[in-house]
């Protein structure tokens, strides 16, 4: 899936770790993500979350979208840090699911939290086999 996530590898994300209903990835915040307060962007937060939400809830090999997520910024990114949005399901049950992200800094520090819901499209592979 990461092969084709255009989106995430063009902001510089990597991927930590996944597993079953969880996934854990990384940016560093760069010059072209700070706003005009010089902090990074909190679309650009949001963006990791949601991105390590799409791998947690697509871990099972189900093709499984978002159909609607919540964040509260907690405090700022800044430039130079290494973020990382730990993601894991909550509750899966028949094609809906619920997934919670913590976003924290490279000393971890909560930069935000994160609430996704997500609903599967039965039969279809995330992942072509």
């Amino acid at each position: 899936m990461f092969a084709n996530d255009r989106a995430s590898k063009w902001l510089g994300m990597t991927i930590v770790e996944v597993g079953p209903g969880r996934a854990v990835l990384a940016m560093p915040v760069r010059d072209c993500m700070v706003n005009g307060h010089d902090l990074c962007h909190g679309g650009l937060i949001a963006t990791l979350a949601d991105s390590a939400f799409a791998f947690a809830c697509n871990s099972h090999n189900e093709l499984t979208v978002a159909s609607g997520f919540a964040i509260d910024i907690l405090a700022p990114g800044k430039l130079g840090d290494v973020l990382t949005a730990r993601c894991h399901e909550v509750s899966k049950a028949g094609r809906t699911g619920v997934y919670d992200c913590e976003v924290t800094n490279q000393r971890g520090d909560k930069v935000a939290v994160f609430r996704g819901r997500s609903y599967t499209m039965k039969g279809k592979p995330a992942v072509a086999g």
